[in-house]
């Protein structure tokens, strides 16, 4: 067994960087919880310098912009142009708007590519409609900015392949997260296979889709901050999320080469906002009960890690 903490992941970086042709980067690692050291949901796979983002979750093009300072130059915010929603749940799209107009005043010339559920297409309809006095001011006043940059080309997908270029192949696939639809994404990349749950209970998806692959990105939440909350809130958690103790079975059927620890939830806890739900929703105490459920790599990921 090997436990890994977010000081520890840095062997991954180790490895030879000519060799490597992908990249996974947590933009946001964040919930709901409007926490200043976790931007919402999004993680970024780079391949050959191309940048694919999987959830919009808010700052994500100030992390991307971080990201480059931080040396992976790719994550310039004009080379941001295209994407894949898990969901429609406000914590992982708040970014959309950002990730099409901010990279567009920038200087971005080609619409943004988005890939999600039904409903997708509405949201950035109005989101641009929203937005109509911003853009027809800047592309008819004195910016004169391209009139396509901010464009949306939406793409409402079903489970299956969804996406294929020369650095890819994406694949979605149904995951249950309440009522909403919901994917997980399986990405295979030229070095790397790399899966995404999105947000969902335990679900033999995962296990399917990864099935020995090379990094396993998943939500979850603590068992310790489960037991604090009220009857309401577990019913709630027990149908939208996952446990340390489910991902720790999933994780053994599923066998990745790592397990990343993301949007480590604590509903009904974050609501509370007490001292005992924050200390049993902690990353210690997650790490703690990762130990004891999974024998296999796991890390906590943190914004802007790089893996």
């Amino acid at each position: 067994m090997l436990l890994l903490s977010v000081t520890s992941a840095s062997f991954l970086l180790a490895q030879d960087k000519a060799t490597q042709q992908t990249q996974i980067v947590l933009l946001g690692t964040g919930t709901p919880l409007p926490d200043p050291e976790r931007s919402g949901p999004c993680t970024a796979i780079v391949v050959n310098g191309t940048p694919y983002l999987v959830d919009l979750g808010t700052g994500v093009v100030r992390r991307a912009a971080a990201a480059r300072n931080k040396g992976v130059t790719a994550l310039e915010p004009t080379n941001l142009k295209i994407g894949f929603l898990t969901h429609l749940h406000s914590d992982h799209t708040l970014g959309l708007a950002d990730v099409l107009l901010t990279p567009w005043v920038m200087g971005r010339k080609e619409p943004f590519e988005l890939y999600g559920p039904p409903g997708t297409r509405a949201m950035a309809e109005r989101i641009l409609t929203a937005y109509e006095v911003d853009t027809k001011n800047r592309t008819n006043g004195p910016e004169r900015s391209n009139r396509n940059g901010y464009k949306v080309n939406a793409h409402e997908i079903k489970p299956g392949p969804v996406y294929k270029d020369q650095n890819l192949v994406v694949k979605a696939f149904a995951v249950p997260h309440g009522d909403l639809q919901a994917y997980g994404y399986r990405l295979e990349t030229p070095d790397r296979t790399i899966v995404i749950s999105g947000d969902t209970k335990k679900s033999e998806a995962i296990v399917e889709n990864c099935h020995g692959c090379d990094v396993l990105v998943h939500e979850v939440y603590t068992q310790a901050s489960f037991n604090l909350v009220s009857p309401e809130w577990k019913q709630y958690r027990l149908a939208y999320h996952t446990s340390s103790k489910e991902l720790g079975e999933i994780a053994t059927k599923a066998k990745p080469g790592l397990l990343i620890l993301t949007h480590r939830a604590n509903p009904g806890c974050d609501q509370a906002r007490t001292e005992d739900c924050r200390e049993a929703g902690s990353e210690e105490q997650l790490l703690k009960e990762m130990h004891d459920a999974y024998k296999g790599k796991v890390v906590a990921g943190h914004d802007l890690d790089i893996y």
